[in-house]
């Protein structure tokens, strides 16, 4: 009770002292302004043509999404709701980078901002707008999902500047106009808007693909009138800001995990936010936020269409430049180095074998000038033991001391967790281990193969783009030449110079010598999920296909496989991978019933095979422990004859 009070009077106190509207009875600026704006009143006039009805009836439904929607500032309120963040986050010490925030208020000064936050926690629409209120940024307006607007506490936040938005829009266009002539006049009257790339919280603590929604309406802003767009001249421009933010630990993660395992998502009222509240009573660390390079919106959409990019591709190509900005800004925690090393053992290790583990990776994430949250040394023993005992304490990990040293292992239905936090860095380590598969390739080929006409090396590109074609529902990858020259990068680190020529034999010589090895580290659990579906897909032969049956499907069957090993981890069993592996599957043309898909299903489970065959061979040269069976499938006649036997 002592929690649903403190939240009650915190937004009793920021409230006005009679509370019947959402909103003060006058409506914010930028709802007034819409409303006696005669391109709007056109736009809403030809809406109502369009769809056959009565101007007046779309003019109520019109103001009525406004008044939804509509946030303000005020003072008090604002107050309350810092108040209200800082209790929220007494699990964090909250980092940030005062020089980043510095350059910014100089951008903020001069232009609205379109921050573009990632997503990991509910935490985050507290630490955004504290952080920039805590330094005088201008008023921050929030985009949300009205499924937080509750009783009372929405009307707070919605004086706050948070905005609450419908996610299914698609069979209301009223309410798009709505959304897009506000969006307009807010960036028009120089407000800032931030909201998440993502649409959601991520799952599996790497990026989700982004939303375009809000970008798409902020992109029309930008570009002013266009063919049929009822607005006109003076197309105002925006800022685009990447925001991340990153945690040591959240407690919200074993509730996310669960839901990755088949679980219903639990409904946002006020019985969860009072156990969220709870929640944060014990301390977990700190909250990392970093801002990547700011651009000019207008000016990119400028570019894009000088190469010819327009429309929907346009918004698409922005989207993953904020991503790839995003995941450049993120910061490398301890916490993730940790349990990347202790994922990829999947045995209980003493401190010196993690630190044995890290040390590669730190020099290599050095060498890459990634940066480190809160400028951790991860090669000091102490920083590690120190990450080790807060995971343990938090039930993470689990520790045993009884004997000569003590040791720490993944606990049990732990794995998703420690997957969750390792994948917050999983981005810097892709193309390498891409680029160990590559030279895994060229390092096989038999003496007098047949070889392409730009030889051994071109086998090794060719490769890298075939891994890259598998993994770009899972990864944000650079264009193809960004692509190559990260591989050109990674070359130079393992050779020390420029590589124009490559022969099996050299190949080898770089694996065997190379430090830190990844790809058994860093692929290996998404291949192994993908194989699942891959292998339960083409149980079905030619035949159709109901994704929700092959999920479900895929879910007991990966259990299966865990209590086998036939997968190297139990964070493979997640829901949030079979579905990207359906969505490979899918753009593939796997999923509709037809003749001849058997075969293409057949071939892609063999695809993925060989290529977890090549990254366990990785894990071998790394001296990697786990052992995992991916035997080759029996004919489905003879499965079937067995089964019923």
């Amino acid at each position: 009770m002592a929690v649903v009070r403190r939240v009650r009077d915190l937004a009793r106190a920021a409230l006005p002292r009679s509370v019947g509207e959402r909103l003060p009875a006058a409506p914010p600026q930028e709802v007034t302004e819409l409303l006696h704006d005669k391109r709007f009143q056109r736009a809403v006039a030809l809406a109502a043509e369009e769809q056959g009805r009565v101007e007046e009836e779309v003019w109520a439904e019109v103001k009525g999404y406004l008044h939804e929607m509509s946030a303000a500032h005020d003072e008090r309120a604002s107050q309350g709701w810092a108040r209200m963040g800082d209790w929220f986050l007494r699990a964090y010490d909250v980092l940030v980078d005062e020089d980043q925030m510095q350059q910014l208020r100089k951008v903020d000064r001069a232009h609205s901002l379109a921050l573009a936050f990632s997503h990991r926690s509910y935490l985050d629409g507290m630490v955004i707008p504290n952080v920039l209120m805590a330094r005088r940024f201008s008023p921050t307006y929030t985009f949300g999902g009205a499924n937080l607007n509750l009783p009372v506490i929405g009307s707070f936040a919605s004086r706050t500047g948070l905005i609450f938005i419908r996610r299914s829009t698609q069979e209301i266009p009223v309410y798009r106009l709505a959304l897009r002539s506000y969006i307009r006049q807010m960036v028009k009257n120089k407000r800032n808007l931030a909201w998440s790339i993502e649409g959601g919280r991520t799952r599996t603590g790497k990026l989700r693909p982004p939303v375009h929604g809000i970008l798409k309406y902020l992109t029309d802003t930008v570009q002013g009138e266009g063919e049929g767009d009822p607005f006109g001249e003076d197309a105002p421009d925006v800022q685009v800001v990447p925001v991340s933010v990153v945690y040591d630990q959240l407690h919200e993660v074993s509730l996310m995990t669960e839901e990755a395992r088949g679980a219903n998502k639990t409904p946002e009222d006020w019985r969860w936010l009072v156990r969220f509240a709870r929640l944060q009573r014990n301390r977990l660390g700190r909250a990392y936020l970093t801002v990547g390079e700011p651009f000019s919106l207008r000016e990119r959409m400028d570019e894009l269409a000088a190469e010819g990019v327009t429309g929907h591709q346009a918004v698409e190509r922005v989207a993953l430049d904020i991503s790839h900005r995003l995941n450049r800004a993120t910061p490398v925690t301890t916490t993730a180095i940790v349990s990347l090393a202790l994922l990829g053992a999947d045995r209980a290790l003493t401190v010196d074998e993690v630190l044995e583990t890290v040390e590669p990776l730190a020099a290599y994430i050095e060498a890459r000038q990634w940066p480190v949250a809160g400028a951790a040394d991860l090669r000091d023993r102490s920083t590690i033991r120190r990450a080790l005992a807060e995971l343990t304490q938090s039930g993470v990990l689990t520790a045993y001391d009884q004997g000569t040293e003590p040791v720490w292992k993944i606990g049990d239905d732990q794995h998703l967790v420690a997957a969750f936090y390792r994948n917050t860095v999983i981005h810097i380590l892709v193309e390498r281990a891409i680029g160990e598969l590559a030279l895994l390739t060229v390092s096989e080929l038999e003496p007098g193969a047949e070889l392409p006409p730009g030889g051994e090396l071109q086998v090794g590109w060719e490769e890298a783009k075939r891994m890259r074609d598998l993994l770009k529902f899972e990864f944000f990858f650079p264009s193809r030449a960004g692509f190559e020259e990260e591989l050109r990068t990674e070359l130079r680190l393992l050779v020390g110079e420029g590589v124009t020529e490559m022969t099996p034999v050299r190949a080898r010589e770089l694996l065997v010598t190379a430090r830190p090895h990844l790809a058994h580290l860093v692929l290996r659990p998404f291949l192994d999920a993908y194989l699942v579906v891959a292998d339960r897909l083409a149980d079905h032969g030619d035949g159709p296909v109901d994704e929700k049956d092959l999920l479900a499907d895929s879910l007991a069957v990966g259990q299966q496989w865990a209590l086998q090993r036939r997968v190297a981890s139990e964070e493979s069993i997640s829901l949030e991978l079979f579905r990207t592996a359906l969505a490979l599957a899918r753009h593939k043309g796997l999923l509709e019933a037809g003749e001849g898909v058997g075969s293409a299903r057949e071939a892609f489970a063999a695809e993925l095979r060989d290529t977890l065959r090549r990254v366990n061979i990785i894990g071998e040269i790394a001296g990697d422990t786990v052992t995992v069976g991916h035997p080759e499938p029996e004919p489905r006649e003879q499965q079937g004859r067995q089964e019923r036997v």
